[in-house]
């Protein structure tokens, strides 16, 4: 998926602002164009996570033609982030790893103190969330 941000221009004194027109709500800046984009890629992710997190539908990016006349971004730069289709997909994909006992063991011993079955443990652990 390829979603279009709008950069507002930054100087040595202000950051570049950014803002996904497709997601309300998403933003972020940097200190240069460069890192703008590369922080907007990031909070796309951040956002389009937790929209499926919260079970709710991803917005799908619109041209930024669509976009470009919009008076609030009138001298604002323009670039699209590339997203990677996989990381919205949440079909459950059985896997096959390899791990010493002991830390297979280790794995259970926590899974159960927190709880959880192996794989959602595995799995909130991946998402960075707090076990």
């Amino acid at each position: 998926m390829r979603y279009p941000i709008a950069i507002e221009p930054g100087d040595d004194a202000h950051a570049w602002g950014v803002v996904v027109p497709d997601l309300p709500g998403c933003f972020s800046a940097g200190d240069t164009l460069d890192e703008a984009i590369e922080q907007a890629r990031e909070a796309i992710i951040l956002h389009l996570d937790g929209l499926l997190d919260d079970g709710e539908a991803i917005p799908q990016p619109h041209p930024v033609g669509e976009h470009q006349g919009r008076p609030e971004f009138a001298g604002w730069v323009w670039a699209v982030v590339e997203i990677e289709p996989a990381m919205l997909d949440t079909q459950v994909e059985r896997v096959n790893i390899t791990l010493p006992r002991r830390v297979l063991s280790r794995l259970d011993r926590a899974a159960r103190a927190a709880g959880e079955t192996r794989s959602g443990y595995i799995a909130r652990l991946a998402l960075g969330e707090r076990v």
